[in-house]
């Protein structure tokens, strides 16, 4: 009997032992470690996640299970977003953030065309139209222009079927046939063929420009701008310079298809527009708990820093601010979002907004890039670890105005509703003044209210995943590694 007890407290020992040598575990991806650690750290929603409460890493292998039990680190960094979807819509883990920083100054592998969405003109005919070509791209030196009414891909015409796969194929990356079509009396008729093979474009967001001498006796600038790119501050205070010149006093902006970007240039674009705001707070950033000392504001300023499409700070100048005006005219769309939207919100304490179009996208929230980098906590570019480019782009603060206003994340509503969708069969180039929502602000200018214009009725189609457009997040509000480096 004491043998027999002897050899079941030896065995017992040694499987202790055992046990005890894998107290520590073994991570299956060390990628899962950073995107926990990380996200426990900056993520905005922290304290609303059970998974990324403090004590969840206090026992190794209890957290190396945790972190195991996820297929890919990108699945655990699904997990671990607050009321995925809904609350937050626009967290994302990045695959290789070189190129996610070349998308953020707009060079991507495209067809240069941003679509509408779908719409159904009836017997079972789906279109889209082109909002959008971007300048120089494929599609631009094919002939494909603003308006075009796209019917049919690689000849396969568009139906309540099997419009979702054909509008897919703008997106494959390989060569495709676009057939446009027109409208005359309500029937469709095929107009022409363009063959377009996609190839990185950089897209200037500084789209288009243009002063009217005599609306009502004045004089208006008009500005399209789609996108907060850093590396286009220069051309984009370059318009300024043009609008201060000739003395305009009203400015009609038009962010119908503007989805956000740098926080920095949004603030740059505000001090532009109101001199008056002199070196007011433009805008406020907050924190998680854990950084609150990050909290800052983002004021009007004078001068501005360039930035090339690395990111790089290469000088600065001057920001043309103008003085002549005492309203802004913003033109909107569902597609208007974040640093968008934060124009709206900021320019308000200071000078009347008068929005036209749709009601924006309701962001209210932004995001930084967290690296591979625990030594600079996450930030540092430059220090990450060098055995992979997957990266993390999670909401980490809100943003409030002077007033400290930050509810809207329903959008703001339009003061004069248009849908542009609805007159899908008469597009216009911009600048033109017949141009169904620009025409609507020049006649607000001229004292005359807004008028329905004539269209034919259809209906449109619910919103799917394939809405989506060529960029694969173009809401997006983000901050420069700088604004650590300037507290």
């Amino acid at each position: 009997m004491k043998k027999i007890f002897l050899l079941l407290v030896l065995i017992s020992f040694t499987f202790s032992s055992c046990s005890k040598e894998d107290d520590s575990g073994e991570l299956n991806n060390p990628i899962s470690n950073f995107v926990w650690k990380a996200m426990n750290s900056w993520y905005n929603w922290q304290d609303n996640v059970p998974n990324l409460n403090d004590n969840k890493d206090n026992n190794n292998q209890n957290y190396y299970t945790f972190l195991n039990s996820y297929s890919s680190p990108e699945s655990l960094f699904q997990s671990l977003l607050f009321d995925a979807g809904n609350t937050d819509r626009f967290s994302w883990f990045i695959e290789d953030y070189v190129e996610q920083q070349k998308q953020f100054q707009g060079i991507s592998l495209s067809t240069g065309i941003r679509r509408s969405v779908p719409i159904s003109i009836g017997d079972n005919q789906i279109i889209i139209y082109v909002q959008k070509v971007s300048v120089n791209s494929p599609a631009h030196n094919a002939g494909i222009r603003r308006g075009d009414i796209i019917n049919a891909i690689d000849n396969e015409v568009m139906n309540e079927t099997n419009y979702a796969n054909v509008i897919n194929k703008l997106y494959s990356g390989q060569t495709i046939i676009v057939s446009t079509a027109q409208e005359e009396n309500g029937v469709l008729t095929k107009k022409d063929d363009f063959t377009i093979s996609p190839a990185e474009v950089s897209d200037n967001p500084v789209h288009f420009t243009k002063i009217f001498n005599d609306i009502n006796g004045k004089k208006v600038g008009y500005l399209v701008y789609n996108g907060f790119r850093s590396s286009y501050n220069d051309e984009l205070n370059e318009v300024f310079s043009l609008f201060k010149s000739e003395n305009i006093t009203e400015l009609i902006l038009d962010l119908r298809i503007n989805g956000g970007g740098s926080v920095l240039t949004s603030a740059y674009l505000a001090s532009m527009i109101y001199e008056n705001a002199g070196v007011n707070t433009f805008a406020e950033l907050r924190f998680n708990s854990k950084h609150t000392n990050e909290n800052g504001t983002y004021d009007f300023q004078n001068s501005m820093n360039i930035f090339n499409a690395d990111g790089e700070n290469t000088g600065s100048e001057s920001i043309n601010r103008l003085n002549t005006i005492n309203k802004i005219y913003i033109l909107t769309s569902g597609s208007t979002a974040s640093a968008s939207e934060m124009i709206i919100n900021g320019l308000k304490p200071f000078i009347p907004v008068k929005t036209i179009g749709t009601t924006t996208y309701g962001k209210n929230v932004g995001s930084i890039t967290l690296y591979d980098s625990p030594s600079t906590s996450y930030t540092g570019q430059s220090s990450a670890n060098s055995n992979h480019f997957n990266a993390l782009q999670p909401i980490v603060f809100q943003i409030y105005n002077k007033d400290g206003q930050s509810e809207y994340t329903q959008g703001f509503e339009p003061n004069i509703e248009i849908e542009e969708w609805r007159y899908w069969n008469e597009i216009l180039p911009f600048g033109d003044e017949n141009e169904v929502i620009l025409k609507s602000a020049l006649d607000d200018i001229r004292g005359l209210s807004a008028r329905p214009l004539k269209y034919i009725l259809f209906s449109e189609l619910k919103q799917s995943n394939l809405l989506k457009l060529d960029s694969k997040f173009p809401n997006e509000m983000y901050i420069e590694s700088d604004f650590f480096q300037s507290k």
